[in-house]
This record gives structure tokens, C-alpha cells and sequence, in this order.
């Protein structure tokens, strides 16, 4: 079972995502709570596996809970899926800087909810249709100098090479597909790299992919 808390200030949100995540019978809700505080004290006690977080609560918001939460190591089995009516850069930006492992818009389909928690729950990472190539490049913009490749230092030449693919936004399928590896092969280059890098997710790997000049803004394969 994927063990998921929801933390929002609606009422009505929260019992809404319950009812669609209890319908699924391999998605356990575990506790809800209406505040940034209270979505701490949660976590906290439940540990949840994934947590879908409001930005805007009171006693708290959801990008301070999610520092909160990311910064325990306790609580370093639990992923954040930022889940806003706002698709705004900064909240973005500011979401995965904070350690969350996904963002969506409220008005996402149930479906795509729904298959958002199984992937984080999964250790992948998960951003809103449209948001990631502007994410990256806001990222990128915002580099004041010359890329700081020292955190490359430790990878291998193909563990480089894999981290640029994962900065293009491939999966470990894709990844292998294009390097004629097996699925599991790239999975475990990519697992490689986040402990080096000491990476909490993917989110994090394509963030350093870009600020290491691995991937180029605006660059399409």
C-alpha cells in the first residue's frame, strides 16, 4: 500500500482527494491536515510515502511545510507532490528548491492525480505538463556564472551522459533505448547518481543537469 497524506485549507479539496485516492486499492490515505503546521505534525507522526501540499495555508504555507518535512531525516522516505491552483514559475522554482518531488495544478485529470502519487511514491519525480522546460530555464537564466561542474567530479563519463538524458526529461525506458541498455541497467546508473550527488530525486538530477551546463536552456534533442 502507498500510505498518502493530504494537506490543504479547503475542506472540501481534501475530502475530495480522499475519496478519489481510497477508490484505488493500492492508495492509502492516512490523515489530513488544514495547516502548514498541522501538515508537519502529520508527516511527522504518519510518515506517509508521498504527501499531496497545498502552497497557500494558514500557520505556515505549503512551501514552508515542505522545507519542514524535507530537512528531518526521519522523514527522508516521504515525497511532496505540490498541488496548487496556481501554475506560476516562482511557485515552481520555489517548490522544488524547497525538495518536492512534483508539482500539479489542481485542475489536473484524476487519472493523471492519481498516477502522480504512484510515481513519486515510486522514488521518480513528476512535474505539470508545460512547467518543466520553463522550470529549467528560469534555472538556467538565473546562473550568474559559468556552470559549477564540480559536482560532476565523481560520476563516470556514462554517468555523465545518463544525467544529461535525465535532464531532457527521459525516462530510465528512454534512457535505455537510447544508449542500447536494458531498462533496469539505466534505472541503476541513475540510482548511482543521485548517491553520489546526493540527490533526494529526479527533480534534483535535472536541476543539476542543467545548472553543470549538461543541458543547455531552450536546447531540444
Amino acid at each position: 500500500m502507498i500510505r498518502v497524506a493530504i494537506a490543504d485549507d479547503q475542506q472540501l479539496i481534501r475530502g475530495g482527494f480522499r475519496s478519489l485516492l481510497e477508490a484505488e486499492s493500492d492508495l492509502d490515505v492516512v490523515g489530513e491536515a488544514g495547516t502548514g503546521a498541522e501538515a508537519v505534525a502529520l508527516v511527522t507522526r504518519e510518515k506517509p510515502d508521498v504527501v499531496l501540499m497545498d502552497i497557500r495555508m494558514p500557520d505556515g504555507d505549503g512551501l514552508w511545510a515542505t522545507e519542514q518535512i524535507v530537512a528531518n531525516p526521519a522523514l527522508a522516505g516521504t515525497h511532496i507532490v505540490i498541488v496548487t491552483t496556481f501554475e506560476l514559475d516562482e511557485y515552481v522554482a520555489q517548490a522544488i528548491r524547497a525538495g518536492a518531488s512534483g508539482f500539479l495544478v489542481k485542475d489536473t485529470e484524476p487519472e493523471e492525480l492519481i498516477r502522480a502519487v504512484r510515481v513519486v511514491a515510486g522514488g521518480d519525480a513528476l512535474l505539470s505538463p508545460g512547467v518543466t522546460k520553463r522550470l529549467l530555464e528560469r534555472v538556467a537564466g538565473s546562473l550568474k556564472e559559468a556552470p559549477d561542474t564540480s559536482q560532476l567530479a565523481t560520476l563516470t563519463e556514462r554517468e555523465r551522459e545518463v544525467l544529461g538524458l535525465v535532464g531532457h526529461g527521459l525516462t530510465n525506458d528512454e534512457i535505455g533505448r537510447k544508449l542500447f541498455l536494458s531498462p533496469l541497467t539505466a534505472k541503476t546508473h541513475v540510482s548511482r547518481i543521485m548517491s553520489k550527488l546526493l540527490a533526494r530525486d529526479r527533480v534534483q538530477l535535472v536541476v543539476v543537469a542543467y545548472e553543470t551546463g549538461l543541458v543547455r536552456a531552450g536546447y531540444q534533442e
